[in-house]
């Protein structure tokens, strides 16, 4: 392939305004002195074809796939590593033995971020809502670190039936149901817009649970805000975030970027 001075990167999604990624990834490229310059790229799903195309002719190093092409992504790619097959979502791509690869950080992202905010998920239960792009990520890094009870609930009831299928270990839940549980993720893209919510009943369900959404930008969703207020601890998805894209760079650029005090300052501006 031709040797190109300037490497690209790109993060691809539907909607992408809200992505840090460019901020983060070109953040650690100048500090680790990398040629290279990460972007990102509004798309359709008929323009995914030629921009994977693009990494076997060296125009593109890497990819990064965020809401809603991560299994979109599956069909145009040579490669799986395990984590992205047992999850049939793609979030990280790159050429690896003239093949175009595809992994999955969110995984461990999800479970670093949880060991951040020092929550053990070992025998709790926990209510996923929403069976998208990321939700196979949640359920694999809640199984792997033991929680005892993984319920889905999503508006769509099939799509959610349809995941059972794959992890039988799953129990679903009808939308607007609200089990008792320990943790719940918000794995829906809800909330990306201002002031939009999830209809859910949040008094009924007790408090000191344990509210995380995968949304980091906008800060604080409504969903975190009402969990708050009714004396529940509520975390963003900033820290699974970082930790995705520390190991999509890592993959790509074989260095390990630091996470420290700036890095978080950074995307927190």
């Amino acid at each position: 392939s031709r040797k190109v001075l300037m490497k690209k990167y790109l993060v691809i999604g539907n909607p992408i305004e809200h992505s840090l990624s460019p901020r983060l990834h070109n953040y650690w490229i100048n500090q680790n002195k990398i040629k290279a310059i990460y972007d990102k790229k509004l798309i359709k799903e008929n323009e995914i074809k030629n921009i994977i195309s693009q990494i076997k002719t060296g125009d593109i190093t890497g990819v990064n796939v965020t809401v809603p092409f991560k299994k979109s992504v599956i069909p145009y790619l040579e490669k799986l590593s395990p984590e992205a097959n047992a999850s049939q979502s793609v979030n990280t791509i790159y050429l690896e033995d003239n093949k175009i690869t595809g992994h999955n950080t969110d995984i461990a992202g999800f479970e670093l971020s949880l060991r951040y905010h020092k929550y053990d998920v070992k025998d709790k239960k926990v209510l996923i809502l929403g069976a998208g792009g990321v939700a196979p990520s949640i359920i694999l890094g809640l199984k792997k670190m033991s929680a005892s009870q993984i319920m889905l609930c999503n508006r769509t009831k099939s799509k959610a039936e349809n995941l059972k299928k794959i992890y039988d270990y799953l129990d679903i839940v009808n939308w607007g149901d609200m089990p008792e549980f320990d943790m719940i993720v918000n794995a829906t893209s809800v909330g990306l817009k201002k002031n939009e919510e999830i209809n859910i009943n949040f008094k009924k369900s007790g408090q000191n649970k344990f509210y995380y959404d995968v949304i980091y930008n906008p800060r604080e969703t409504m969903f975190l805000k009402k969990a708050k207020e009714q004396g529940n601890i509520a975390e963003n998805g900033i820290m699974m975030f970082v930790y995705q894209a520390h190991q999509a760079f890592t993959i790509w650029h074989k260095v390990m970027p630091k996470i420290d005090e700036e890095t978080l300052k950074l995307l927190t501006k």
